[in-house]
């Protein structure tokens, strides 16, 4: 089969919405598993992340919805609402071909109620994490026997993170003839057992997991314990990567050593799991829009996180095993990008890195960190983010800030970033040179008539 999305009897306006957002070519999982998703088969697939898994099962749900049944019609379940919110917006842009398609994402980490009213008006997908979604089936805000499509994304992430009681009673509530497509980047036991009890005759697939060995440049470094802090910067102010993700095990750490990249100058933001959700929100948001370079991070507090053309990752702490390895180094070099993979190991590790080589069939090799040359220290991103304190609730559109911000204060087009609208508030990236001037020039002027709360983050 060729890779052309027309080939699959997909609707006309389907295919051409598919082409209008990008869409030219399936890609290795998609070729595989839409064929068989659009006859209604259960699946078990394999795939790395960022490989198009999202339109693989998204596409088959949307052909089956019934626009004039606002019952709940197809459920995905995810790891984390980071990776819930990109799958949902990546749903509704998939479906703009068909009228009134109703996306709504239930996750935890925010209020409850406004879920329930936007329920009450019925819904076609539902997005979101087990957790909220068990909350609602036992408030009895959801129903799940119009289920056609379920959807488990990150399955072995979700079984990591103690999911599996949910995950039953979830589909337990869904009808027994649905289809159900389940998608994992490893296939331990219990992902086994989950897929025997609850689908029905799943055809197995699998795209090679381990990513191009020329798409991803790895490099390793010994150094010794106590000089690790002192490494990972000597790391970054050589290589200089315009953003990367610093992976370490604890949350503890992730504080030490954010703290410790503070103190030299290097603008830092941790995520670990102390956060509130909002001041998570925050935190990845100035990631995204460049207004921090380096994010310190647990592997449990980044599940589901998906930043697009992330430069580097570096592994302050290597992890346990060689899959984790490959999973986190896999948010690089996607997209046919090239990607930077930094990872740093005592006399004491050797093992894991030939393990790693081992589980790549690859030989890697580590330098000492003593054969770097020192170098200065890392430029201070080019971009600031402003908060705004209100957001889609309040009917705010990137247009509405973009207008007051160029139009009102008079900030050139150039200067302005990224712009993320969440419920309640606003988020806009301005260049540092314009700053001062767009955050006196907002907290006086009006956004859409209105004047709203504005503060530097």
């Amino acid at each position: 089969m060729d890779s052309s999305f027309s080939n699959l009897g997909l609707a006309k306006g389907q295919l051409a919405n598919l082409h209008s957002l990008g869409y030219l070519e399936m890609t290795a999982i998609q070729k595989k598993v839409l064929p068989l998703a659009l006859q209604g088969r259960d699946i078990i697939a394999q795939a790395k992340t960022g490989s198009g898994k999202t339109a693989t099962f998204a596409l088959p749900l949307l052909a089956k919805i019934n626009p004039r049944d606002f019952g709940v019609q197809a459920l995905v379940l995810c790891p984390a609402r980071e990776l819930a919110t990109q799958v949902a917006s990546e749903v509704r842009r998939l479906a703009r071909h068909q009228q009134n398609i109703k996306v709504v994402i239930l996750c935890g980490g925010q209020s409850i109620g406004p879920q329930i009213g936007s329920l009450e008006h019925g819904a076609h997908v539902i997005v979101g994490t087990p957790g909220r979604i068990k909350d609602h089936l036992r408030k009895r805000t959801l129903k799940l026997s119009r289920v056609k499509t379920l959807v488990l994304d990150e399955a072995d992430r979700m079984l990591d993170m103690g999911f599996m009681e949910d995950i039953e009673a979830i589909i337990k509530q869904t009808p027994r003839g649905r289809q159900t497509v389940l998608f994992s980047a490893t296939f331990p036991d219990n992902i086994e057992s989950l897929s025997a009890r609850f689908q029905q005759s799943p055809v197995m697939v699998s795209v090679e997991s381990l990513h191009d060995k020329g798409q991803i440049r790895q490099l390793f470094y010994l150094t010794q314990r106590s000089q690790k802090l002192d490494s990972l910067v000597k790391l970054l102010c050589y290589y200089k990567p315009a953003r990367a993700v610093v992976f370490c095990h604890t949350k503890d750490t992730t504080r030490e050593v954010s703290a410790h990249l503070q103190s030299k100058g290097i603008i830092t933001l941790a995520l670990n799991g102390d956060l509130e959700q909002r001041d998570r929100d925050q935190v990845l948001i100035q990631f995204r829009q460049q207004s921090c370079r380096i994010l310190v991070a647990t592997d449990v507090a980044s599940r589901g996180l998906d930043i697009p053309d992330l430069p580097a990752v570096i592994n302050y702490d290597l992890p346990k095993d060689p899959e984790g390895y490959v999973h986190r180094i896999g948010r690089t070099g996607r997209a046919g990008k090239k990607g930077l993979a930094l990872s740093m190991l005592t006399d004491r590790e050797r093992h894991k890195l030939e393990g790693i080589g081992e589980f790549q069939d690859h030989h890697l090799r580590a330098e000492l960190i003593e054969t770097l040359k020192e170098s200065s220290t890392m430029t201070p991103p080019d971009f600031v983010t402003l908060c705004i304190a209100a957001g889609r609730k309040d009917k705010i559109r990137p247009g509405d800030i973009l207008g007051a911000v160029t139009g009102e204060v008079g900030i050139p087009g150039s200067s302005v970033g990224k712009i993320d609208i969440l419920e309640y508030a606003a988020y806009v990236a301005i260049h540092k040179n314009d700053v001062a001037k767009a955050l006196e020039g907002l907290q006086r002027g009006r956004i859409k008539g209105r004047n709203f709360k504005v503060r530097k983050l």
